[in-house]
């Protein structure tokens, strides 16, 4: 009582040219400044999205192997054509887990939303690893394989936008970009572990063993975290009622209609990082189905496509922090456009493993070091009331318009025209429709939006 009144003291200190990131919360209280997230909090942010990646990654290295174990067919074609119209069903649910898991984010808490979205996961996860085969229950057996990934794509659904708003909300100002891009970076690293696990299998197991046990065993050490995330994040703070204050970069209102350039944003940035990312991942598919390469070659495209998503989505998350989004969104976006044919071009000339796993690395990164700044700008572009939900909906729905797609579409073009430059076609015409939304959105790195205001 009667004494100097400290949140008007930091608004005043954080307006001072020093203080760029401070200054960009100055509506927010003193009482504002929270402890420093934590590496073990940021692992449970981003776990489930790393368990679902390692699910997708896992499915379509072996997606040849389930179609023989759920869809047998006299064609090879025919069968992994339903291999893969099988994931992509899980696509269908994601929009409804957005929007009913995301409610739960926006009203009661970014914590309980986790926690459901990544107990579903887990549990269809583990279901698709135990599933009797064809030849053991008949066609009880694709029918409980949809239905598990009809549950997996409303997890996942529900996941992203609470995780993400969760990261957003934890971390500090100058680190939401390196922090934030985990969530993408997690990606990545389910793609490195899945490919290093099929690799493994490959060259350890024989090919009837790698056929009937080898991608169930793979799912299963995925199955394996399921306990330990569950625990971890049960341990997470909540965000959810944090001051937050507005900025130019979202708006006072919540509404739908305030804020509906940067879901338009959202949507076409998402539609070219979805398309990106489900081809890298058909690369092991690629090489085996279309430039016939051996399946240790083959798995080791799907290792380098991690180990350059990792390190590539990071450097950019951490370099938006200090030059913008915009930046890095664009020049590697741009840059990513230019390799594409040629790295197509020379993975279906040449046919040998150096060439493809150089490829794979090339437009990995690239296309990768894009993505985590794109899903930080959509987060802050959101007001916090709706940044859950409407993270997840603009995400799951560009995902199950494009994402579902991508692999079969591919595999259909490549069987009926022969020609194996589809996929590069597909990616050029996807990233054109990215960079032309990137070049539009407003700058919404703090230190930069709080100095153009």
């Amino acid at each position: 009582m009667g004494g100097p009144d400290k949140s008007a003291f930091a608004i005043r200190l954080a307006r001072r040219p020093g203080f760029p990131y401070l200054g960009y919360m100055t509506a927010a209280p003193a009482s504002a400044v929270h402890p420093a997230i934590t590496g073990r909090q940021v692992t449970a942010a981003v776990m489930g999205n790393a368990l679902e990646f390692y699910d997708f990654t896992t499915y379509t290295i072996f997606a040849v192997d389930i179609g023989k174990a759920f869809f047998p067919s006299h064609s090879a074609f025919a069968s992994l054509m339903a291999s893969l119209g099988t994931f992509g069903a899980g696509f269908l649910t994601r929009p409804v887990g957005a929007l009913v898991i995301g409610a739960i984010a926006d009203r009661i808490g970014r914590r309980p939303a986790m926690l459901l979205s990544f107990g579903l996961m887990g549990l269809a996860i583990l279901g698709l690893s135990l599933t009797p085969s064809f030849t053991q229950i008949g066609l009880a057996a694709p029918i409980i394989v949809v239905t598990l990934r009809l549950i997996q794509g409303f997890a996942l659904g529900g996941e992203v936008g609470p995780a993400t708003a969760f990261l957003i909300e934890a971390a500090p100002l100058n680190k939401r970009g390196l922090l934030g891009s985990w969530q993408s970076a997690s990606q990545s690293v389910s793609s490195l572990i899945g490919g290093a696990v099929g690799a493994i299998m490959a060259a350890t197991l024989a090919p009837h063993l790698l056929e009937i046990y080898g991608w169930r065993a793979a799912f299963l050490i995925g199955a394996a975290v399921l306990p330990f995330g569950l625990i971890i994040r049960r341990s997470l703070p909540e965000t959810l009622h944090r001051p937050e204050a507005a900025t130019e970069a979202h708006p006072d209102s919540g509404g739908v209609l305030a804020h509906a350039p940067i879901l338009v944003f959202g949507l076409a940035s998402i539609l070219c990082f979805t398309t990106s990312t489900y081809v890298r991942l058909y690369m092991t598919t690629y090489a085996t189905t279309t430039l016939h390469m051996q399946a240790a070659a083959a798995y080791g495209a799907s290792v380098v496509n991690g180990a350059a998503g990792v390190a590539f989505t990071l450097l950019g998350g951490w370099l938006s922090d200090k030059y913008g989004r915009k930046p890095l969104m664009i020049i590697p976006l741009v840059a990513y456009l230019i390799v594409i044919y040629p790295a197509f071009y020379l993975m279906v000339r040449n046919h040998d493993a150096i060439t493809l796993w150089t490829a794979t690395g090339l437009i990995s990164a690239l296309g990768s070091m894009s993505t985590g700044a794109a899903l930080i700008v959509l987060a802050e572009g959101l007001h916090k009331g709706l940044r859950s939900t409407g993270m997840g909906t603009v995400y799951a729905v560009a995902v199950a318009l494009f994402g579902g797609i991508t692999q079969p579409l591919i595999a259909y073009v490549i069987h009926v025209t022969g020609n194996a430059m589809a996929p590069a076609f597909y990616l050029m015409a996807t990233t054109v429709v990215g960079i032309t939304a990137m070049v539009m959105v407003r700058e919404t790195a703090p230190h930069l939006a709080a100095a153009r205001a």
